[in-house]
């Protein structure tokens, strides 16, 4: 039997708790998580043509090491 493999960070565990989360919401629910979403000034939502998703995902995860790694050392003190 094939084994799943989960994002960094993720297991079985979480992946229940999200669904159950999920499952859970009424719609004003949804509907209000969804608006919260869209009022973050600090992302967006676009489309992106499906053969660019793999290159806009490394480009983002590029980001967030540059990001993390930038924070981590002026934190450093």
């Amino acid at each position: 039997m094939k084994q799943s493999k989960f994002p960094k960070g993720w297991d079985e565990e979480r992946v229940h708790r999200v669904l159950a989360h999920y499952e859970k919401q009424t719609e004003e629910e949804a509907l209000a998580e969804d608006e919260v979403a869209y009022e973050d000034r600090t992302q967006t939502t676009i489309d992106v043509p499906v053969e660019l998703v793999p290159a806009v995902r490394e480009l983002i995860a590029k980001h967030q090491t540059s990001h993390h790694s930038k924070t981590t050392a002026d934190n450093s003190g």
